[in-house]
């Protein structure tokens, strides 16, 4: 069917032409958010302070930490959708994605009220600097109101990367990022709203990319067709959302975590400190695109593979996205060792914050092998439904952060540098975990759809077999 040529059978085709096929759109789209966020630092640190860059960055931790569930039940529904979609089970497919609007509804209200009650007397707790501690609550309270808007996008892109389509929600995210460049502009240069006018514009963004996506889903992929009966909450699915997700969501939510924990002891060096850590991270937040594009498509192959009973292709595509990777992690450490300074300065002018930018960044990606390491086989498990893992690498990412960061500091000569080595120990850690339990190949054993679905199952891996 025409409207439905963006949907992609990934049970056939060789491994690495899919994946790439189906990671491109997801690398651009995710470029273009992180250009955003750039952009939005640039024009922050430039023309707001570089207390204000401090502000936004003291809260990058938070908001992933309350934001973690919605991202994690949402893995949980594309688990199960690519699942029946590669066991051909559409009915199921289109009740899976009725029973996930109430779910990503509910916890988008949940998330809007952590982080919107909860946000000074964390950032407090978190020894936030008092020059920035009104903006960074500011913020965000602000980036809480776009909870709703966020959640139904990311639900929404997560159904149509389980159905193969990577491509659909490119297109809106790419209008969602260019209008947030362009009202970032407008509420700081225009009109100087300064960190209002920053979050202000990422939460408009956020809701009309959300509108748009469901508008195009329901107008041009036929699973979004629903009707009363699909969109009546089905118990079943429910709980296999939340045995999904919720480890997924514990999962982010340790690592957030640790990245609150970290954050703190980074915010105990002052405010020049924790803008250059800031800096620094989300120079990485943009070196990571490619890593975490392959494994979003890892997770999607791997689903409709497993629903497929294809078992030798999800070895095959996990050993293609990591020669990738690895050719990419060299090629990236090579340009941050030699082009560091040039890179770090477009973030401000101040002497002393480009210096701890400088060597952070130097020292961070020595460890991008281990980076690496880490989406692919994360993503191979989320796929299979391993839900144990996610737990499992939770607590590694805690480990990581968590008990090497402050005796790391106390190193005559490491000192506030301990917060950048930490990182680099942690993606270590998790990366070499992460290998040592795809090894073991418990994610062979899991079974997550249902009945008819693994009557269908049998029936479409007979097909395909004969075919």
């Amino acid at each position: 069917m025409a409207k439905d040529r963006f949907i992609k059978d990934m049970t056939k085709g060789t491994p690495y032409k899919l994946l790439l096929k189906f990671a491109v759109p997801l690398f651009i789209g995710n470029v273009f958010q992180q250009l955003y966020n750039l952009v939005d630092s640039i024009v922050v640190g430039n023309y707001v302070s570089s207390h204000a860059l401090g502000a936004i960055g003291t809260t990058n931790s938070l908001v992933f930490f309350f934001f973690s569930l919605m991202g994690g039940l949402s893995v949980g529904i594309g688990i199960i959708i690519s699942q029946h979609f590669g066991a051909g089970n559409k009915d199921k497919v289109k009740e899976t994605i009725g029973t996930g609007i109430s779910v990503i509804f509910v916890a988008s209200l949940v998330v809007f009220s952590l982080g919107f009650f909860l946000a000074r007397p964390v950032l407090t707790l978190m020894q936030t600097d008092p020059k920035i501690l009104d903006d960074a609550v500011l913020y965000l309270r602000m980036i809480s109101l776009g909870a709703l808007g966020m959640g139904f996008y990311n639900g929404t892109s997560s159904v149509l990367r389980a159905l193969g389509d990577s491509k659909s929600p490119l297109i809106f995210l790419i209008i969602s990022c260019i209008m947030n460049v362009v009202l970032d502009l407008l509420f700081v240069l225009v009109i100087p709203m300064g960190v209002f006018g920053v979050a202000l514009g990422t939460v408009i963004s956020h809701y009309i990319s959300a509108v748009l996506c469901i508008v195009y889903a329901r107008k041009t992929n036929s699973y979004f067709k629903l009707s009363k009966n699909h969109l009546k909450p089905n118990g079943t699915t429910v709980r296999k959302t939340l045995r999904l997700g919720v480890p997924v969501a514990l999962q982010n939510s340790m690592i957030a975590f640790s990245l609150i924990v970290l954050q703190g002891i980074v915010n105990s060096y002052g405010a020049v400190f924790t803008t250059a850590f800031t800096i620094v991270g989300r120079i990485e937040s943009l070196v990571q695109q490619p890593f975490i594009s392959l494994g979003a498509a890892m997770a999607s192959y791997t689903g409709q593979n497993i629903g497929a009973g294809r078992y030798d292709r999800v070895q095959r595509g996990f050993k293609s996205a990591n020669i990738m990777n690895f050719i990419f992690a060299a090629i990236i450490i090579f340009v941050f060792w030699v082009f560091t300074e040039p890179i770090v300065s477009m973030f401000g002018k101040d002497a002393q914050t480009l210096k701890y930018a400088v060597d952070g960044l130097r020292i961070t990606s020595a460890f991008y092998f281990f980076l690496g390491m880490i989406y692919p086989t994360r993503n191979v498990m989320n796929g299979a439904g391993d839900a144990a893992f996610s737990v499992y690498t939770g607590i590694v990412e805690c480990i990581g952060r968590i008990l090497f960061t402050y005796p790391l500091t106390l190193i005559p000569f490491i000192g506030m540098y301990g917060c950048f080595y930490a990182t680099g120990i942690t993606w270590l850690l998790n990366g070499t975990f992460s290998v040592i339990r795809y090894k073991m190949g418990k994610w062979k054993t899991i079974k997550i759809i249902n009945k008819k679905g693994e009557d269908q199952y049998e029936n479409h891996r007979t097909t395909s077999t004969n075919r």
